[in-house]
């Protein structure tokens, strides 16, 4: 199909060479050879008489005229997937839709899976596949690469809607045999005890580091980083270290570990996580299905007491 000489099949190409500024990772992107890409950049050039994207040192940049048309290019895209991917007639036990959402361990444990046996039983046919961000996720909800991303209210993107999922507040998780710390704590002895946190490669620090180091600067001694919420617990256990970690996912694991909960020496920040999609799947039934189990599964607010 061509539309003013150009094939309307480079639009895709395109969109993933502007999104990625790689011709390697755009061509893994859509699953063609790199000599292929490099085939596909060659036809855009000569059709837009510009080169779009350039080698600058070590890395490749966008023209001008490319960035110009990065966004309008994305918002085609979308607009295209959306119309494809919208059902005339939702039905939840027939449907045979597959779902990506971005989302942490912390929300996959405290409020998915439970959620999801329930959406399993009304809508057999319908898939999951669950990725940890990697620091993306605001760059795969505006390529399509996930139908949805579950983060804190605070990373929202504010040209995409979003619903409030639930709120949380913080704990600190301390070894029932950890005998430096009471039934309390002071701010000093908080600061002066060894601490895990979570880290992960690629994703930045989660909202409360981020919010401790703004307000107190960096003066925690971390002497453990763990790539997933849930081993932060495991990670106290047997030491006289403490993690200061979601209070849901908390009293999730003082059930199955000799652990106990202290109230934090300061006030901390509330916990909002939200649900958010892009704009252009907004109409789509069965988005609205699942956005709609999601809220009505939403989880009371927690407490650390």
């Amino acid at each position: 199909m061509r539309y003013r000489r150009l094939d309307l099949n480079l639009l895709v190409a395109l969109d993933a060479l502007l999104s990625e500024k790689s011709v390697t990772r755009a061509a893994s992107r859509l699953n063609v050879t790199q000599p292929a890409m490099s085939g596909v950049l060659a036809r855009l050039r000569e059709y837009f008489e510009d080169p779009l994207v350039l080698q600058v040192g070590r890395q490749m940049e966008t023209t001008a005229l490319a960035a110009s048309l990065a966004a309008p290019v994305r918002d085609l895209i979308m607009r295209i997937d959306s119309i494809i991917a919208t059902e005339s007639a939702f039905d939840p036990v027939k449907t045979r839709r597959h779902f990506a959402i971005t989302v942490s361990d912390y929300v996959l444990r405290v409020f998915l899976i439970e959620v999801l046996q329930a959406i399993g039983r009304e809508a057999p046919g319908i898939t999951f596949e669950f990725r940890q961000s990697s620091g993306r996720a605001h760059d795969e909800l505006e390529s399509g690469e996930v139908d949805f991303v579950i983060c804190p209210e605070i990373d929202i993107l504010p040209e995409h809607p979003h619903q409030v999922l639930f709120e949380d507040g913080y704990t600190v998780v301390a070894w029932t045999g950890n005998t430096s710390i009471g039934d309390s704590l002071t701010f000093d002895e908080y600061l002066g005890l060894g601490h895990v946190v979570f880290r992960s490669h690629g994703q930045g620090n989660p909202w409360l580091e981020r919010w401790f180091v703004q307000r107190y600067g960096d003066v925690r001694r971390v002497e453990m980083t763990a790539p997933s919420f849930g081993l932060l617990p495991h990670l106290v256990v047997g030491s006289n270290r403490i993690a200061t970690m979601q209070t849901l996912l908390a009293r999730k694991h003082v059930d199955i570990l000799p652990l106990r909960l202290v109230q934090p020496p300061i006030e901390l920040p509330k916990l909002t996580e939200v649900l958010q999609w892009n704009v252009h799947r907004d109409q789509d039934p069965a988005s609205q299905w699942l956005r709609e189990r999601l809220r009505a599964a939403s989880l009371p607010s927690s407490s650390t007491e």
